[in-house]
């Protein structure tokens, strides 16, 4: 087999497989008719592609085509009130990793740390004391990074 053709034929296997190629390999991408393009620049990442992008990568595209592209752009409700429901379904649940991000983007969107905590403090006797108590200390921390 030619040198060119098994390039080729790697290069093919490899963005099947979603390997990354090697910097030489990567100054150019096979087409289907087999001519080369030139590689397009890289897109800025998204928080969803830094954080588990590489290992899952359609994990990643879904949280950004599908959860923040369109539910939380459906006309239905504000971002405000969908931050609201978001944060306290993560609390009700227990959820500290998610719920970090979700109370900056909540005071992004409109809401007021008192509201938050407000929130939270109501959400002790409907979702239970511990989730609250774990949920204060996650917004205790997030508020006093500003």
């Amino acid at each position: 087999m030619k040198s060119s053709v098994r390039k080729q034929l790697f290069a093919a296997i490899a963005m099947v497989a979603g390997l990354a190629l090697a910097p030489a390999q990567a100054q150019t991408q096979p087409t289907r008719a087999g001519a080369a393009t030139a590689a397009r620049p890289a897109q800025p990442q998204t928080p969803a592609q830094r954080m588990y992008g590489d290992i899952a990568p359609k994990f990643a595209e879904i949280t950004d085509n599908v959860l923040y592209a369109d539910i939380w752009e459906r006309p239905g409700l504000s971002k405000r009130d969908r931050s609201l429901i978001t944060v306290s379904a993560l609390v009700a649940m227990n959820r500290p990793d998610q719920l970090r991000s979700h109370l900056q983007r909540a005071r992004d969107n409109g809401l007021s740390e008192a509201e938050l905590v407000e929130a939270i403090t109501h959400l002790a006797f409907y979702g239970g004391w511990p989730n609250a108590v774990t949920a204060i200390a996650v917004a205790k921390e997030v508020f006093q990074k500003k």
